[in-house]
């Protein structure tokens, strides 16, 4: 819902939409849970949560230990990208604390960082001489204490801190009382040049108290403290700027029996933001992009095979809607208005998506039938710019398409009246309701006559793909011999590489 006091105008009223993109949810480091809505844990709580669990629930300690791991490494790719934070050191403690960072560098050497491990106190029991065995196999190095640099900063951008979790009591012995020492020294480094190196405690920063946290004000100060389960009671003093929780297995009992308060984790997320999200300097935000170039000769001869080339990469890579571009569109007035919308068919004449005829970028087509479409694919480096003309697609094409969508996407097309102002979303659901209730028994639902297609014919490609040093790759593909206003040729496609 929306709350607080709104300028008439800067808030008309509810625009009624079922059009659009739908479902493009966001990465898991944006979604916040407020701490101040979490439900905290002592130890005694939190040792009998682990007791239920691999008690008459089931679990096993390793799959405990393997879903903690993986929300951990998780929770750090969210934040620290291996392009920026490559090298990560995991010092590993001789409990379940440190299995879990055995497991978290695992994932994170899979995830394409550089994991080393401090493990000075092996367990011989199997379940951990396997973790160990694990990780030599994929080649990662096992560093003794004395081997370590006096200055962790030197030779690794992440320190996870694995050493103890909420089980542990007392003052920690040797060698971790010097190990926590060089944690200590990293707290004090002077960041303000380069973020480096990051500290990352598992459920407890080594130690704190579980329940009262840093209690002499001389303890380790993590950049990102990861809970597991639940947050431990000492969570409430972390001062640093990312706090998640993670280990997405607590089953509905035993959040009845504590009445535990747990965020929702967004998608197939692993772990879940806790907390808000810091202050960002926007100005600083910035990408080194790593790709392989995108040299004249390699491009397809036909801008079209060029762009389904990309898109399938995209597919196949598993992007999110790939499918996703920002349609841009004017009418007469020469005001600019973009919106996001999903391709829906791509061929020799044009790309096309389907939207309500009463919208506001359907009224500017009728008023200037030309528009831009932009694809961006973050996770290949590259968007492609299209520009050219818009006309309807033939009402048997939309037709056609319209009765090949999901039932609740057609009842939805029919209750939506794009970019009109209604008197609420119970306004809408009413009207969705009523149009689902006629139409229960399975007939055939009509195709709104305010309702169908557009296809752009292009006159104009962009293809630009993401480069080092902002020195990126463009290649300019357009037609050269323009036959009318709503078609065009391409008597052969150039490519023009430039700096950007």
């Amino acid at each position: 819902g929306l709350s607080g006091s709104v300028s008439r105008s800067s808030f008309r009223g509810f625009c009624s939409s079922f059009g659009g993109v739908r479902g493009m949810a966001s990465r898991a480091g944006f979604s916040t849970q407020s701490s101040d809505s979490i439900s905290y844990l002592s130890q005694k709580e939190a040792a009998e949560i682990d007791e239920i669990l691999m008690g008459p629930l089931g679990f096993s300690v390793d799959q405990l230990m393997e879903l903690a791991g993986l929300s951990v490494a998780a929770a750090i790719a969210e934040v620290y990208r291996p392009s920026d934070y490559s090298r990560v050191l995991a010092i590993c403690g001789p409990g379940n604390n440190g299995g879990d960072g055995l497991v978290a560098a695992r994932h994170l050497h899979h995830f394409g960082y550089t994991p080393f491990i401090c493990y000075p106190k092996r367990t011989a029991k199997p379940l951990y001489t396997g973790l160990v065995t694990q990780l030599e196999s994929l080649g990662v190095p096992f560093v003794p204490v004395e081997d370590l640099p006096a200055d962790l900063s030197n030779e690794f951008d992440i320190v996870v801190d694995a050493m103890f979790g909420f089980s542990f009591s007392g003052t920690p012995r040797p060698p971790f009382d010097e190990l926590i020492q060089r944690l200590l020294s990293l707290g004090n480094h002077d960041k303000t040049q380069k973020e480096l190196p990051i500290i990352v405690s598992i459920d407890i920063p080594s130690g704190w108290h579980v329940e009262e946290g840093d209690t002499t004000g001389e303890g380790i100060k993590p950049d990102m403290l990861v809970s597991l389960t639940a947050p431990k009671l000492c969570a409430k003093k972390f001062c640093g700027p990312h706090h998640f929780l993670g280990g997405r297995f607590v089953p509905p009992s035993i959040v009845h029996k504590y009445k535990l308060q747990l965020p929702p984790y967004p998608g197939s997320s692993m772990c879940v933001r806790i907390g808000k999200v810091p202050n960002i300097d926007i100005s600083a935000l910035r990408e080194n992009y790593i790709s392989p170039e995108f040299r004249e000769e390699e491009v397809e001869a036909d801008p079209f095979d060029q762009f389904r080339k990309w898109f399938h990469n995209a597919v196949a890579v598993g992007l999110k809607e790939p499918n996703a571009m920002a349609l841009s569109t004017s009418g007469k007035d020469g005001k600019l208005s973009s919106r996001m919308v999903l391709l829906k068919g791509v061929d020799k004449d044009g790309f096309v998506w389907y939207t309500n005829y009463e919208s506001r970028k359907a009224r500017e087509l009728s008023e200037n039938p030309c528009a831009s479409l932009l694809f961006y694919w973050d996770g290949l480096n590259r968007q492609v710019r299209v520009e050219g003309s818009v006309q309807k697609v033939s009402g048997e094409e939309s037709e056609q398409y319209f009765h090949s969508r999901p039932r609740g996407s057609q009842i939805g097309a029919l209750a939506s009246k794009q970019s009109s102002v209604i008197a609420g979303r119970d306004v809408l659901r009413q009207e969705y309701k009523e149009l689902e209730a006629k139409f229960s028994h399975g007939s055939s639902i009509p195709k709104p006559k305010h309702w169908g297609g557009y296809r752009l014919k292009p006159v104009f490609f962009e293809f630009w793909q993401g480069q080092e040093s902002r020195l990126h790759d463009r290649g300019i593909l357009h037609s050269v011999m323009p036959i009318a206003h709503d078609s065009y040729a391409f008597s052969h496609a150039s490519l023009v590489s430039c700096l950007s």
